[in-house]
């Protein structure tokens, strides 16, 4: 086992690591939600709950790769933290998958045919923000708070990170924004959900593995 993993391990779900700027996050979250369901703006709001919910299945399979393998995370967070929610990810993280979601879906343009620079508005903007999210978490690795232990996911192959870590949380979250009714949107983000909660349940709580 990696001394990352073990880090990370120590303040796993430790309530002791509690830090008040959560409370205010936290608020600051429900407010930006609030508003947007204020003004019945229901492809951004499912449309970030989608980007969010897409983030804890990635966090779950990656709690799983450490269970199976006993070794590491594909990434982990053993740094300071308010709160240790997996091995990967702690409190502060998925407030800002949270948010991040909801603001990428209110900067896209409302025609979806629209292009930039020649290329459909919806894959220029999942494209180019993902690139953007992998070059933050590159800096966030520099700075030790967010590890990688294995080779083939890192600076020496970020297209995975590029694919597998950020691109389908676009994909999904605007492919929910242009969805023609409520109902699909609600059908779609409520089985991310649900798929995230089994995940947790069975994993998490029954098993215990992650």
């Amino acid at each position: 086992m990696t001394e990352s993993a073990k880090q990370a391990l120590s303040i796993l779900r430790d309530p002791s690591q509690f830090k008040w700027y959560v409370v205010p996050i936290f608020a600051i979250i429900g407010y930006a939600y609030s508003k947007e369901i204020g003004k019945k703006n229901w492809n951004a709001v499912l449309a970030g709950l989608a980007f969010w919910g897409m983030d804890w299945f990635n966090e779950i399979w990656n709690s799983l790769v450490f269970h199976l393998t006993q070794y590491a995370p594909v990434w982990g967070a053993p740094g300071d933290t308010a709160f240790l929610l997996l091995i990967g990810l702690n409190i502060e993280i998925t407030f800002m998958f949270a948010i991040a979601g909801l603001g990428f879906a209110l900067a896209l343009p409302e025609d979806k045919k629209t292009k930039i620079l020649g290329i459909p508005n919806r894959i220029f903007i999942a494209i180019s923000g993902s690139i953007f999210c992998v070059f933050i978490e590159c800096l966030l690795n520099l700075a030790n708070v967010l590890t990688w232990e294995y080779p083939w996911w890192g600076t020496s192959a970020p297209w995975l990170i590029f694919l597998i870590g950020y691109l389908p949380f676009f994909l999904v979250s605007f492919w929910v924004y242009d969805m023609e009714s409520i109902k699909k949107k609600l059908i779609t983000v409520g089985t991310i959900f649900g798929v995230d909660i089994i995940g947790l349940i069975v994993f998490g709580g029954i098993l215990g593995w992650i």
